[in-house]
């Protein structure tokens, strides 16, 4: 533990020489900065970092990429899913390569002038986006060689383990990401910050009511910081009745190192491990 708001696992065998066989997964939110560290040649997961609440990301992940010795190693490949205010997805058959330029004009917050695209297949969009100057200036200079994804590839990547009706939502301590999903299409995905279970509910009632979802039929798939039985878990119980918490989809990782932790909580930071 680095403060009451993080956590690290580490799997005692874990031999940093050996960084050149691993990967590196992040996550980076608004409110919250995860890692994980999977071993590819034992296809073990070696281990995770989450840090909760945080209240200046920028300084955060500056402070972590300068000060933990586990994020300086020369890993196989990195992959960093970041938040971003500028993030849009195009259907691939409306998207153009050559016509990047023409899809900022969409975007309202002054960021880096760098466009990144990320093609999803699975429900045939491309994601571009840009992000903080200061966050992509921290990365490029502490990282090598990482590819960058939108916050939502990790929440759309869990949705794309689910055929059927599928709400699928995706929580840290303060904030909230949602997709839904219909007959294996992605009919919308958001981000929310919420304050309280209230302002949550809120947020879930008008979801349900734009989306015009059959609460009867539609299954919840949930993950994140969000325990059976809390408030936030309680909001949702209200409308739905089939109700699952997502697991991690790496199903051929050995995930020990989290046998004493719902392993729930860290399936969106695992899912980047699937990301295109």
């Amino acid at each position: 533990m680095d403060n009451k708001n993080s956590i690290l696992l580490v799997d005692p065998e874990f031999d940093p020489n050996t960084a050149e066989d691993c990967d590196l997964l992040m996550k980076i939110t608004p409110d919250s900065l995860s890692y994980a560290i999977i071993d590819k040649n034992s296809k073990q997961l070696k281990a995770v970092y989450d840090e909760q609440e945080c209240a200046d990301i920028p300084q955060t992940l500056s402070g972590r990429l300068k000060n933990d010795s586990y994020l300086g190693l020369p890993f196989k490949e990195i992959k960093a899913a970041v938040y971003t205010e500028n993030s849009i997805n195009i259907p691939n058959e409306l998207f153009n390569v050559q016509e990047l330029d023409q899809y900022a004009k969409f975007f309202t917050e002054e960021q880096s002038a760098n466009l990144y695209s990320r093609p999803f297949s699975t429900f045939g969009l491309t994601s571009i986006f840009t992000l903080q100057q200061f966050i992509e200036d921290t990365l490029t200079s502490s990282l090598n060689n990482y590819k960058l994804y939108a916050q939502n590839a990790s929440v759309l990547t869990l949705a794309a383990q689910h055929s059927n009706q599928a709400l699928v939502l995706d929580f840290t301590a303060t904030s909230f990401n949602a997709a839904y999903t219909l007959n294996a299409k992605l009919i919308f995905q958001h981000y929310y910050q919420t304050d309280h279970a209230e302002e949550f509910n809120y947020y879930l009632l008008l979801i349900i009511s734009q989306l015009n979802i059959n609460t009867s039929d539609a299954r919840v798939y949930l993950s994140g910081i969000i325990n059976e039985g809390d408030a936030y878990y309680q909001c949702v119980q209200k409308y739905f009745n089939d109700i699952m918490f997502n697991l991690p989809p790496t199903g051929e990782i050995d995930q020990k190192i989290l046998d004493d932790m719902p392993a729930h909580y860290y399936s969106g930071l695992l899912a980047i491990d699937l990301c295109e």
